[in-house]
């Protein structure tokens, strides 16, 4: 039998359950107690925030047992063939609940004459019909389907909170995740709940001894050493141009994504300036940062006894920033981070 994926085993059951989307959860279920049941719900924001799931609560809210559930994959079901089928049915009473909810998801999908073929009904369903739309492109939905739905906007989670859910579900699972690990796994993640917890999952299925890793979490998803961006800070630290760009090239020929090497090292010279301008967030930024890796940057962030032109400042930040802006259109993705240690260190400096 396959092992159910943290996902699903971890989806959340009740509004209350639903992380960092209130935006959404709070009128709906204000709604809920008011009695005020619509008929068009139009859930939109990037994939594995969780619009799938709230729908299903919101369906068991109002009482639709799962007879009377049904849900569409539009990607799959788009034409105005399968919606004519949908609307079709539509017309016939509930099995045994008070509604009969419809969740259409990736909505976008569906094609014009589905779309036309839908309108209708979306107009003028009977009074025990509830559609729910799902889509992670909004602007791909028509105008005079948004119009007649309640649109409400799933957020991307920041990195702190796909950080907690993390170590919180590894904690459920029996594992301990250090708090570095937990805030590669976020960064991996992306911004969404379902690829945070596929990360932790694929971590801790290769994990011996359940104590999970920064280095385990890099040995499992192929994520860029530190070594490999400590040895860019360090030559950034120290001024030294030639082995900025070796760093750069060695990262390259390990086999690392440019794109997340580099943001792995905008999160190091950040870190950097904070230990050094914001003593306040010092405790704050080793809990997050680990021991190990506080201590690591925190040399550099003293920078005394370096040569002129050296050091980590804030146009090291700048120019690192700028390549990040670069690298999704460079032909060659280890370009704009060697423009950056161009840009910084015209002339690498004489001993």
């Amino acid at each position: 039998m396959a092992h159910q994926s943290l996902y699903r085993q971890y989806r959340p059951q009740s509004f209350d359950e639903v992380v960092g989307q209130e935006q959404v959860t709070k009128p709906l279920a204000d709604s809920i107690k008011a009695k005020k049941i619509g008929h068009a719900y139009l859930f939109a924001g990037s994939r594995g925030l969780g619009k799938t799931s709230v729908a299903r609560i919101f369906a068991r809210e109002i009482g639709c047992k799962d007879n009377d559930l049904y849900e569409i994959d539009a990607a799959s079901n788009n034409s105005v063939d399968d919606i004519r089928v949908l609307t079709e049915g539509v017309y016939t009473l509930p099995f045994e609940s008070p509604y009969k909810v419809y969740i259409l998801d990736e909505a976008h999908m569906l094609s014009k004459s589905a779309w036309n073929a839908f309108l209708k009904t979306l107009e003028e369903p009977p009074t025990y019909a509830v559609f729910i739309l799902a889509t992670t492109e909004l602007e791909k939905v028509p105008e005079t389907v948004q119009s007649r739905c309640q649109v409400f906007e799933f957020k991307k989670p920041d990195r702190k909170s796909l950080a907690a859910l993390a170590s919180r579900v590894a904690k459920k699972e029996g594992c301990t995740l250090a708090p570095d690990a937990a805030e590669l796994i976020a960064l991996l993640a992306e911004g969404s709940y379902r690829d945070a917890l596929s990360v932790l999952q694929k971590v801790s299925a290769v994990s011996a001894d359940k104590k999970l890793s920064r280095e385990e979490v890099e040995r499992a998803t192929g994520a860029p050493k530190r070594e490999l961006v400590h040895a860019l800070i360090n030559a950034l630290a120290a001024g030294e141009r030639g082995k900025a760009l070796a760093a750069i090239e060695n990262a390259a020929n390990s086999g690392a994504d440019m794109r997340l090497f580099l943001e792995l090292t905008l999160e190091a010279l950040r870190a950097v300036l904070l230990i050094r301008y914001a003593p306040d967030l010092r405790a704050s930024l080793e809990q997050e940062l680990g021991a190990d890796e506080f201590t690591a940057l925190e040399k550099f962030a003293k920078g005394s006894g370096l040569p002129a032109q050296a050091g980590i400042t804030h146009a090291t930040l700048l120019a690192f920033l700028e390549a990040s802006e670069r690298i999704r259109y460079a032909p060659i993705p280890t370009l704009p981070l060697e423009l950056a240690v161009l840009e910084l260190f015209p002339d690498e400096p004489k001993n």
